[in-house]
């Protein structure tokens, strides 16, 4: 089977006026099935603009890009769009729920906003991730009545509504207490274990990596360090 992710000589420059700051300077990073994956680093290493370029989100300056054996780094927009939408999901630091949305709405909406609304497949779906995630009594609740940690279960099963071959998830206990945090972590590894699914997180808690498989620590923009 194919890596899920292959990135080869990823850099990325940002210019300001006529500054230039090197922030990725040939960043080598694989990913291979049903890996669970720490992206360590300081502030201003690039781990987050890394992120966000395995998540389609920033072009690289240079280096090339392949998912589940398909080159993206050449896609259009709007084949960008498509596929960040049907094959990655994202689970950030802050939830990005939608606040008069239900839990359902909110988990069916990557397949829903597509097709222009929720199909009862689509709905079931939901509802059968939010029962896996623990809030079958929250189903029908709006956003705005969830808890933090609720919250963010129900992001990692909207992550999770398109069956996608990466989730990329950038600081996702971050913004919880320790105990939501810990029942988070613990929901990512029972994906992880039991669906095969593949995750790179990014973060800077030691706690958070430690429950990986493995460890990817950026510095200075490229790789130093790789611990399973």
């Amino acid at each position: 089977m194919s890596a899920v992710l292959e990135a080869r000589g990823i850099a990325m420059t940002f210019r300001n006026g006529d500054e230039l700051t090197n922030v990725l300077k040939g960043v080598d990073l694989a990913l291979e099935p049903g890996e669970l994956v720490a992206l360590l680093g300081a502030s201003g290493s690039g781990k987050s603009t890394l992120l966000s370029i395995v998540g389609l989100l920033l072009r690289p300056t240079a280096g090339t890009i392949a998912i589940a054996g398909e080159r993206v780094e050449g896609l259009s927009e709007v084949e960008r769009a498509s596929f960040r939408n049907q094959r990655l999901g994202f689970i950030f630091q802050f939830h990005h729920l939608l606040p008069d949305f239900t839990a359902t709405e909110n988990v069916a909406f990557p397949a829903a906003a597509p097709a222009g609304g929720i199909t009862a497949p689509m709905r079931r779906r939901a509802r059968d991730l939010l029962a896996r995630v623990g809030l079958s009594d929250r189903m029908d609740f709006p956003a705005t009545r969830l808890s933090g940690g609720q919250k963010q279960r129900v992001a990692i099963a909207r992550a999770l509504m398109n069956k996608p071959e990466l989730v990329l998830a950038d600081e996702p206990t971050g913004s919880l207490d320790r105990v939501a945090a810990e029942q988070v972590l613990d929901l990512m590894r029972e994906v992880n274990r039991e669906d095969k699914a593949t995750f790179l997180i990014c973060t800077h808690d030691e706690h958070v990596a430690a429950r990986c498989t493995r460890r990817v620590t950026l510095k200075d923009g490229l790789i130093d360090t790789e611990v399973v």
